[in-house]
């Protein structure tokens, strides 16, 4: 390996072919960015041999690690066992009763700061600002508590959140957690239909929503897409309303309750029940695009533990931070690193209702300067976004709060990478590429910033306790570089615990591949210096011309030409070569659609990667089809590139108008 200082390019080299049956992994980074000397000085983390040690202990003492590491944490009754495990049921410090609102909460409030430090600072889209402190969050809560056990929801009862980005939304999930109701959180983005699948398979008792919320300066209905829901739904009883946006909304008698006057007139006191370390925490539902949703169901101790400690230490958390996730409560990266993970670590949480591009492309980058963020925690299409959008937006801004940055919901292309370093980060902020899932719980692979030397593209480093490999199809281990399945080998505390109502589906869909293993369903390599690459989901790996690739690796191919902010990269069927590869392009700001490009970008993925990469269409788009989450709805370009009409659910989209462009734009 090599040390780069920003300077350093990307290298493409020929690799061997893989095995029979496995994923070839073509695309080579050699650049490398080891800790900044004075960042290391003062991490939690700060050297390797630190990182590596502490890793040993848990893999080779897990039970003792972990017991330590909940010690930490508060307990009414501290775990008897720490693990007991029979794939694929996993069970974390039994015996151990705690409650993990009061860990986020009260456990600050009686420490030594008394709950003055901030705990949230919010601004809404119209640019309303509120700060919450420990000890207010904790009334809030205590209040917000109080009103469901009025409304006679028990511990166990499920209880659905639909709702914006407002601090409103954290109460109702700590609330929750706090008197032992499982919460779904559905993403605002939902329509009715998906609200209606997820109350029912839950089996709702009560849903906590808002009138409507703030989207690009238009007030966006919730209610009323609950009052659609429900008319399927009749495990519901109650609705709890919060007037956001001060829009009418009809309301039910006897049914729906007005939070601004039910809530505030509960006392603000509200003691925290003792409750089992593998009580039902919360359900959350994958998008459902391909098939029925998945409830996957996550429990208190275990996910607790591995929250906490992941956003104290991937992260790096100080008491003078101030932390900005950009996600949306409705996602796991929401519950994990906007909710649980830190405030467990007493962290000062930004939270920002709206759009990134609202009023203007430049909003991100007002709310860091204006609040003077030091962490920032987005997506890579966010960050390809910001690329498009041109970098003449972060320049207006001061960045220099900023100390640390982090990638999170999908492989980092090394271009984006290396643009967030330097634009954003001023080639001074290590970058935390993190690598989990919903079914995770909490990040599994990442660098440590005071660490772990990073190169642009891997997610680096298992973290403690998780023991990652790479297998061929047969099960046999794959060889540095070599392209195969990543799985998981043991468990660790922030693991789901089945899907909610059908346990064995949660057997067939994650430990029946490679039996005892959990298949995170992803491809990846581990190149020779022990660091993962992941390449992306198996269901998006192609066969052209008798290689097995991923996507991923063209699309960060297609990126790393000088006039491409983003790229999706979806299989066709074709006579002669099986699948043929089409390209969907967005362009940088001052970019031309054109046919010499279209053959330049083409040209340059087949000296990247191999002229087996080509791809055979490129076509232009002025976006691509995302969901709000930021993820792309690779099936629909998938159906488009094949010349069929997108079939299926398109509610999720952030802007449908998006697909009757492409339709127009077809070659």
């Amino acid at each position: 390996m090599r040390s780069a200082d920003g300077a350093g390019r990307k290298y493409a080299r020929p690799v061997a072919m893989a095995q029979a049956g496995t994923i070839e992994s073509v695309y080579r980074e050699q650049r490398l960015f080891p800790p900044p000397p004075q960042f290391a000085e003062r991490a939690r983390i700060g050297s390797r041999e630190h990182y590596e040690a502490m890793y040993r202990r848990s893999v080779e003492d897990p039970e003792g690690f972990w017991r330590e590491q909940a010690s930490e944490l508060f307990w009414f009754e501290p775990p008897a066992r720490v693990l007991s495990w029979d794939p694929p049921v996993a069970r974390w410090f039994d015996g151990g009763r705690t409650n993990l609102a009061y860990n986020c909460l009260d456990r600050h409030v009686t420490g030594p700061s008394g709950g003055h430090k901030a705990a949230l600072v919010f601004e809404g889209e119209p640019g309303d600002v509120r700060t919450l402190t420990y000890r207010q969050l904790l009334a809030e809560t205590s209040r917000l508590a109080n009103a469901l056990e009025a409304l006679g929801v028990r511990a166990g009862d499920r209880v659905g959140i639909y709702m914006g980005m407002i601090p409103e939304a954290i109460v109702a999930m700590l609330a929750c957690a706090r008197i032992g109701a499982v919460h779904t959180v559905i993403f605002g983005g939902f329509a009715a239909e998906a609200v209606r699948d997820r109350l029912l398979d839950a089996g709702a008792r009560l849903v906590i929503t808002q009138d409507a919320a703030w989207r690009r300066g238009r007030a966006v209905p919730l209610k009323a897409q609950v009052d659609r829901a429900l008319q399927a739904v009749p495990s519901v009883e109650r609705v709890l309303v919060v007037r956001r946006a001060g829009v009418d909304c009809a309301m039910q008698p006897g049914r729906d309750v007005a939070w601004d006057e039910m809530v505030a007139t509960m006392p603000a006191r509200h003691t925290a029940p003792a409750l089992e370390a593998e009580h039902p925490l919360f359900i959350l539902y994958t998008s459902g695009t391909t098939g029925k949703p998945k409830g996957v169901l996550h429990t208190t101790g275990g996910y607790m533990v591995g929250t906490w400690l992941t956003a104290r230490t991937v992260f790096d958390l100080r008491d003078d931070d101030l932390y900005w996730c950009t996600a949306d409560v409705g996602w796991i990266t929401g519950h994990s690193y906007v909710v649980y993970g830190p405030l467990a670590a007493g962290a000062t949480v930004l939270v920002y209702e709206g759009a990134p591009d609202y009023p203007a492309p430049d909003r991100f980058w007002s709310l860091v300067e204006r609040h003077g963020v030091s962490i920032f925690y987005t997506a890579p299409t966010a960050i390809r976004a910001f690329m498009r959008w041109g970098e003449e937006h972060p320049r207006r801004h001061d960045l220099s709060s900023l100390r640390l940055l982090g990638s999170v919901g999908e492989p980092i292309n090394p271009e984006a990478w290396m643009w967030y370093r330097r634009v954003i980060g001023g080639d001074r902020c290590p970058i935390v590429d993190t690598w989990w899932q919903t079914e995770t719980g909490s990040i599994l692979i990442a660098p440590l910033p005071g660490a772990t030397a990073t190169k642009p593209g891997s997610c680096t480093l298992p973290l403690f306790g998780v023991r990652p490999r790479v297998l061929r199809e047969d099960g046999t281990e794959a060889g540095p570089d070599e392209g195969g399945y990543l799985v998981i080998d043991g468990p660790w505390p922030s693991m789901a615990r089945t899907l909610w109502g059908d346990p064995e589906r949660f057997r067939q869909q994650y430990f029946s591949r490679f039996p005892g293993l959990y298949f995170t369903g992803d491809g990846a390599r581990r190149d020779a210096d022990g660091y993962f690459w992941v390449v992306g989901r198996i269901d998006d790996v192609v066969n052209v011309s008798g290689h097995r690739i991923g996507t991923a690796e063209i699309e960060s191919a297609i990126v790393s030409h000088p006039a491409v902010a983003e790229a999706a990269v979806v299989d066709r069927p074709d006579p002669l070569k099986g699948q043929a590869l089409v390209a969907f392009v967005t362009l940088r700001a001052g970019q031309t659609p054109s046919p010499q490009l279209r053959e330049a970008i083409a040209a340059h993925v087949a000296e990247q990667i191999g002229k087996f990469a080509r791809p055979d269409v490129v076509r232009f788009a002025d976006a691509l089809p995302k969901t709000r989450s930021g993820k792309i709805m690779r099936r629909l370009l998938r159906e488009l590139a094949a010349g069929s009409e997108p079939r299926g659910d398109v509610t999720t989209l952030e802007d449908v108008s998006v697909l009757a462009a492409l339709r127009q734009d077809e070659e």
